[in-house]
């Protein structure tokens, strides 16, 4: 797996360079330290995965991950950073990042790379808890139009808050297999894979920042 790494603090880039080629399977194939930087170690190297930063100097690393997928689409960008805004973590599912995770869960990385690197996305329980407060009224008309009822709204707002299967079920008064039924029955007029994907893409199809 070659892996690009852009932080703005150099000592970062060194300190996860020497982390990540602890894994046989990893290579560090280059570092930078903006935004402009990793759009041109990016295409100049082709990286498996690129773990970036968001807040840099001369250009972000939203900015710089919006330019690289408009060129190429099929890039693997992993946000790894210290801040968990709401604004930074909306546009980083909206330009179709493959995860953000958060510098302190530094236990995480090679893990989510990994996943990454096979086509899964990637999102820390910290992001992922945050995803009721963007929930918004704009939500049922867009849902509608896959024909998601009532019922289903709710189970998906639930899902999306976090809770398990039991746990729905609880809150709604319903068999775990009610809901198991519910969520197979959503995630196919959705077209979806998993309770992640419909998670990530609650924030890429129904914000708009």
């Amino acid at each position: 797996m070659r892996v690009v790494v852009v932080d703005d603090d150099k000592l970062v880039c060194a300190s996860l360079k020497t982390i990540l080629e602890t894994d046989k399977e990893i290579t560090v194939v280059g570092t930078g330290n903006n935004g402009k930087e990793a759009i041109t170690l990016y295409n100049s190297l082709k990286p498996d995965i690129l773990l970036m930063d968001i807040r840099m100097d001369i250009m972000s690393g939203l900015e710089a991950g919006e330019e690289i997928l408009k060129l190429d689409n099929k890039a693997k960008i992993l946000f790894l950073t210290t801040f968990a805004d709401n604004e930074y973590i909306i546009k980083a599912l909206r330009i179709g990042s493959n995860g953000y995770i958060i510098k302190q869960n530094f236990e995480s990385i090679i893990t989510s790379l990994r996943a990454v690197y096979i086509g899964q996305s990637v999102f820390g329980e910290d992001i992922v808890s945050k995803i009721p407060s963007f929930i918004n009224n704009n939500n049922k008309s867009y849902f509608s139009s896959f024909g998601i009822n009532g019922k289903e709204l709710k189970i998906i707002t639930l899902v999306v808050q976090g809770l398990n299967n039991k746990e729905i079920a609880n809150d709604l008064y319903l068999s775990e297999g009610t809901v198991r039924n519910y969520l197979s029955i959503i995630l196919e007029k959705l077209n979806l894979r998993d309770r992640t994907q419909l998670a990530i893409s609650y924030y890429k199809n129904w914000w708009i920042i």
